[in-house]
């Protein structure tokens, strides 16, 4: 299983607030050949860490594509850029964020880029929640718990809306 998060807290120019981007995003990913399987429910999540940003919109998507982990990585980054993202300094306010969670049960070697699984997948309510809705019995190939079984270890402090 390949599983993509997508986020987004500013308006885009020309596709709108961020779930109009998101799902101009996910287009443009099947237009790039890669094929989106399921994707949850929108989820509106608070900026990690807290600051004064506008609320995240947020979802995962499982897809399929005969690229390698980074070359999916690249087409990720390449929509990105092709939204106007610029990655300037973390945790910064973004029109469109596209990450690399898992590729398959893909364990990363130290240095190996892309990082695999995301380093901090199961720290996140907004990635875990919507994962688990996605794929409750995908597991995390280093720890071995499935996403709901980390859905259930996520700090009660941690919170992500589903919304319509």
């Amino acid at each position: 299983m390949i599983l993509v998060a997508l986020g987004a807290n500013l308006a885009h120019p020309r596709y709108g607030p961020p779930r109009e981007t998101l799902e101009a995003a996910l287009e443009a990913l099947q237009q790039s050949g890669v094929t989106i399987l399921a994707r949850s429910r929108w989820y509106r999540s608070a900026p990690v860490p807290p600051s004064d940003q506008p609320w995240f919109v947020n979802a995962v998507a499982s897809v399929e594509t005969s690229l390698s982990p980074t070359g999916l990585l690249a087409k990720l980054h390449e929509i990105e850029a092709g939204f106007g993202r610029a990655r300037r300094r973390p945790n910064e306010a973004r029109v469109l964020d596209l990450d690399l969670l898992a590729y398959h049960d893909r364990v990363s070697a130290p240095g190996q880029s892309p990082v695999l699984p995301h380093p901090r997948l199961a720290e996140r309510a907004f990635v875990v929640l919507p994962l688990a809705e996605v794929a409750p019995e995908w597991r995390h190939p280093e720890s071995g718990l499935s996403a709901a079984e980390l859905a259930g270890r996520l700090d009660p402090a941690d919170t992500a809306e589903p919304f319509d």
